[in-house]
C-alpha cells in the first residue's frame, strides 16, 4: 500500500498494491517536524484552530476555577478558551513554552477572561504545591482539574526505548497527574470535576508508542479507581481519549512523513482540530454530566468504536 498527498488541495490518497485508489482522506497538515517535546504551537503549519467562533457560552461554568495543565497550546488551550467562554477563570501550568503561553493569555484577555500562567515542571511535586497555593491565593477556590500535559516519542521497538525516555514519559504523563491531583483534592467540594487525558492509542495499541500507551492506559485505571473512591463525595472523575488532533505533540513526536496520514484510519477519514474537542471538556466539567463518573469519552472520528 502506498499514498500520496496534495496539501494545496488538502487531500490524501491510499492506493493498493495494484495502484488502485482505495480511499481519499482530508489531511491536517503537510510534512513537518519539531526537535523537542512537548512541541511549540507557534511553529506549526498550519496553526491549530483552538476556538470555534460560533461557540457561544451559556454560563455553564460561571465563577468556576479550573486548572488545566499544558493549557498553553493544543487540546488544553482549546479547553481553556471554552471554559472562559462559559464564565470560568483558568490557571495554566506549562513547562517552558513561553510564547505559546503568552499568546494564550492575550487571547483569553481579549475575550474578557481571567487567566493565571505558571511555568514549571509537573514531574516535581513542589510545583504541584505551588500551582495549588497560587491558585487559591489568586482565585480562592478550585472547582475543575484537567490533567492534560503529556509527552510522546515515536520509537519503533521496545529495545530502542531508553530507560531515560521511559522514566521521563512516566513522570510527565502519570506522576505529574498524581502529584497535582493529590494536592488539589483537599480543595475540591461537592460538584467538582477531574478530567484526565488518555488517548485512542491505548485502545488499539499503537506499536510505535509503547511507553506512551502504557502511561495512557495507567490514566484509564487511575480515572476509574479514583472515580469510585470519590463518588460519595460527589466529585466526578472522567477521562477523554482523543484521536488524532492537530496539536504540537504530533510534529514533536512523529517523523515528518507520518504527519499527512494522521487520522486517515478514522471512519470520518480525517484528523481534527483542537476546537472540536472543547465541548467535551465543557460537558465533563459542568453539571450537564452530573451523573457521569469513571467513564472514558472517545473523540476519534470513529477510529475506535465500542
Amino acid at each position: 500500500m502506498k499514498f500520496d498527498y496534495n496539501y494545496g488541495n488538502t487531500h490524501y490518497k491510499y492506493y493498493d498494491k495494484y495502484g488502485l485508489q482505495i480511499k481519499e482522506y482530508k489531511i491536517l497538515a503537510p510534512e513537518q517536524s519539531q526537535e523537542e517535546q512537548p512541541g511549540l504551537e507557534f511553529l506549526m503549519n498550519p496553526k491549530p484552530i483552538f476556538d470555534n467562533p460560533n461557540y457561544k457560552g451559556s454560563e455553564k461554568l460561571k465563577n468556576k476555577v479550573a486548572i488545566i495543565t499544558g493549557g498553553d497550546s493544543g487540546l488544553g488551550k482549546a479547553a481553556a478558551i471554552a471554559f472562559i467562554k462559559e464564565g470560568a477563570k483558568v490557571v495554566i501550568p506549562y513547562y517552558n513554552e513561553r510564547k505559546d503561553a503568552q499568546d494564550t493569555l492575550e487571547y483569553i484577555e481579549k475575550l474578557g477572561g481571567e487567566c493565571l500562567l505558571l511555568e514549571g515542571d509537573i514531574t516535581n511535586p513542589d510545583f504541584s504545591k505551588e500551582i495549588v497555593s497560587k491558585t487559591i491565593e489568586k482565585f480562592g477556590c478550585i472547582d475543575i482539574l484537567v490533567n492534560n500535559a503529556g509527552v510522546q516519542y515515536q520509537t519503533d521497538k521496545l529495545e530502542d526505548i531508553s530507560f531515560e525516555q521511559f522514566d521521563w514519559t512516566m513522570k510527565v504523563n502519570v506522576y505529574g497527574m498524581f502529584y497535582l491531583t493529590k494536592e488539589v483534592l483537599p480543595h475540591l467540594k461537592s460538584g467538582a470535576s477531574i478530567i484526565n487525558l488518555s488517548s485512542i492509542t491505548t485502545f488499539y495499541g499503537e506499536p510505535q508508542l509503547i511507553d506512551y500507551v502504557t502511561t495512557k492506559g495507567a490514566i484509564v485505571g487511575f480515572t476509574r479507581s479514583l472515580a469510585r473512591n470519590l463518588a460519595l463525595k460527589n466529585i466526578r472523575v472522567n477521562a477523554i481519549a482523543p484521536g488524532y488532533f492537530w496539536t504540537p505533540l504530533q510534529p514533536a513526536c512523529w517523523v515528518k512523513e507520518k504527519i499527512p496520514s494522521l487520522g486517515a484510519d478514522a471512519a470520518m477519514a480525517r484528523g481534527a482540530m483542537p476546537y472540536e474537542l472543547a465541548p467535551t471538556f465543557v460537558f465533563l466539567a459542568s453539571d450537564d454530566s452530573s451523573y457521569i463518573t469513571g467513564q472514558v469519552i472517545h473523540n476519534n472520528g470513529g477510529q475506535i468504536m465500542g
